[in-house]
């Protein structure tokens, strides 16, 4: 078991062997309880973390749709690979 000091704000440093061991990443999220005079982390699941960033690309414009039928979603997808394509003759010049 390792020991861990709380710092000024109430900060603590989680050891790098127990986050390695539970997968903990920067920004990820725990949730604290207090349990018979101790604190206990959970992490959140990576489906959170998921969530999270969709939720972020929504926010910024990023998503398509909602689409009706598969054949909008195929359009889609049509348009934006060309509108790539576009940018990247533009940036390029052809060779000979």
């Amino acid at each position: 078991m390792r020991k861990c000091s709380v710092k000024n704000k109430y900060h603590v440093v989680i050891p790098r062997d127990v986050r390695d061991a539970i997968g903990i990443e920067v920004g990820d999220l725990l949730e604290a309880k207090a349990e018979a005079g101790k604190i206990t982390f959970t992490p959140k699941s990576a489906v959170d973390r998921g969530v999270a960033e969709s939720l972020a690309d929504f926010a910024a414009g990023r998503s398509y749709g909602p689409f009706n039928t598969g054949k909008e979603i195929i359009n889609s997808l049509h348009a934006e690979s060309a509108k790539v394509r576009s940018k990247t003759k533009s940036t390029h010049k052809p060779r000979k």
